[in-house]
């Protein structure tokens, strides 16, 4: 991927990877990762945002491993309560200057994915219920036809007058896959 020249920008857990923090908190106690910090105005109170991270750290244990980039958000009020934490790790270069924008790429990326998880889930796909494992692939076949279905209607909706009009006309796609069901029956 990285010889294509294509970079990564991935939220990371750090309940999964111990050994990544080991690595972390080696480096913390050696004072090699970098901290910028911002504070805004939110109205009455202020919040800080703590930006913490470290360039060309090894992805896992082992020679040939993928050196990537860390990086941290802490967002906490004046009182020190913290409102907000996570993490990533990139492909990019990290320093003062592009952190800031590295961190807001990898929440939007989360809040995308997540946005395309909760329509999945919600708005009449009803992909968390993938009619169980079958006899061998079954549910991935299942999930591949939802995010199928997905996809053409984003498309439709995109593309097609006729749809638009239903869309516009319908409140929900729920609203408007029970209207076609009941049509069609």
């Amino acid at each position: 991927m990285l010889n294509l020249g294509l970079h990564l920008l991935l939220v990371y857990k750090s309940d999964s990877h111990p050994t990544w923090y080991e690595w972390l908190d080696y480096l913390e106690k050696t004072d090699s990762i970098v901290t910028v910090v911002q504070r805004r105005w939110m109205g009455k109170p202020h919040e800080t945002d703590s930006y913490h991270y470290v360039n060309q750290v090894p992805w896992r244990d082992g020679d040939d491993a993928l050196m990537v980039n860390w990086c941290e958000l802490i967002t906490s009020h004046d009182d020190g309560k913290i409102l907000y934490h996570n993490t990533f790790v990139t492909s990019h270069k990290l320093n003062n200057f592009n952190v800031i924008a590295a961190v807001k790429a990898g929440r939007r990326r989360w809040q995308i994915e997540n946005d395309n998880n909760n329509t999945l889930k919600t708005h009449g796909y009803h992909f968390e219920h993938n009619f169980g494992p079958g006899q061998q692939y079954l549910a991935s076949w299942l999930a591949t036809l939802i995010i199928l279905a997905l996809l053409f209607h984003t498309w439709l909706e995109l593309r097609n007058q006729t749809f638009q009009i239903l869309r516009h006309q319908l409140s929900s796609r729920p609203r408007l896959f029970n209207d076609l069901r009941a049509l069609t029956t």
